[in-house]
């Protein structure tokens, strides 16, 4: 018998990606999207018509901040496994509308966990970030470590659903489990993700910006080992402990309740990521070198030893791979610039 998979955000990069794997293995899938305008919506309906090309059925569109509306979805689709991926997006655009973020990270987050909990699903994983790692400077981010000290909005929303989930496993016994995402990239991606948005300027010839002078790195995550990944989390609920004395934590406790770092474990240079896009695409990039923006932090470079030693996760994609992928699909989707 197949699962009852409810996935939210995906028409999103990478809820579109996971809802097609289990379309693919013939999982039963139910996907929930706003389809905002916070970046271009013919991207996110073009990858809605591919999903229900490949068997989508079911598709609510619907916002995780209004509680009776997701509460009627819950009741219709009856899943038994969620995946949580809708949230407003974005470091520096949290510096422009912070509501955008309390509304659907807050609300939209509090909402789903009392239709989880209602609904009696088996496990939830939800989409944490690297952003509530802040102004850690200790390299690699262990999710053994305080964080306690986020530098953007943004971060601070997804370091709040981390303790919320908590709350809800420890009162309720609700399987939760926290993905901390390091950049992710890939075919079908955010426009305004550094990658997509560089490959988009320099096709155009146009400059493009490259912040703190290019000394940035990045833990660059092919789509394809993250969609691995989620789905390893996801057949395997973390579970309460009756013992007396249980091994506490940041990232675990004696509720059914677990964080884990996703990433490459690989961290890449900003100027380095430039030169390959410059040898992918055959043209060069003329860089507009800026300060550091407020909200951004100068490096990310994830611990997976959790993913690894309790799944064995390990990504693949080498950077050349992955960047080879990403710009055979720009092309073809954005043919009118090539």
């Amino acid at each position: 018998m197949s699962d009852r998979i409810l996935i939210t955000g995906a028409a999103g990069f990478i809820g579109y990606h996971l809802a097609r794997k289990y379309l693919k293995e013939g999982q039963q899938v139910m996907a929930l999207d706003n389809l905002n305008d916070y970046y271009d919506v013919s991207l996110k309906t073009a990858r809605l018509e591919q999903l229900r090309a490949e068997g989508l059925q079911t598709f609510y569109k619907e916002d995780v901040s209004d509680a009776h509306s997701l509460q009627a979805v819950f009741q219709e689709a009856k899943p038994n496994l969620v995946v949580h991926l809708a949230a407003q997006a974005g470091v520096r655009y949290s510096l422009e509308n912070p509501g955008a973020y309390l509304s659907s990270n807050l609300v939209g987050f509090g909402n789903i966990l009392e239709c989880c909990k209602a609904g009696k699903i088996q496990h939830l994983v939800y989409a944490s970030s690297s952003s509530v790692y802040g102004a850690n400077t200790q390299m690699p981010f262990s999710v053994e470590d305080a964080v306690n000290h986020p530098v953007s909005l943004y971060g601070a929303t997804k370091r709040s659903n981390e303790l919320l989930a908590h709350a809800y496993s420890h009162s309720f016994g609700l399987a939760t489990t926290g993905l901390r995402f390091f950049t992710v990239y890939g075919p079908w991606g955010r426009p305004d993700m550094a990658l997509f948005l560089f490959t988009s300027r320099i096709l155009r010839g146009e400059p493009i910006d490259v912040f703190n002078g290019g000394r940035m790195l990045r833990d660059f995550t092919y789509v394809d080992d993250i969609i691995g990944g989620i789905d390893l989390v996801l057949r395997k609920p973390p579970t309460g402990t009756n013992d007396p004395q249980p091994e506490w934590g940041p990232a675990k406790s004696s509720a059914p309740f677990r964080i884990h770092n996703i990433g490459n474990s690989n961290p890449v240079e900003l100027m380095d990521l430039i030169h390959a896009l410059e040898s992918k695409l055959g043209k060069e990039a003329n860089c507009n070198m800026l300060p550091m923006q407020t909200g951004d932090v100068p490096a990310t470079y994830a611990d997976i030893s959790t993913l690894q030693e309790e799944f064995g996760f390990q990504p693949s994609t080498s950077l050349n791979d992955g960047m080879e992928a990403f710009v055979k699909w720009y092309r073809s989707f954005y043919s009118e610039e090539n």
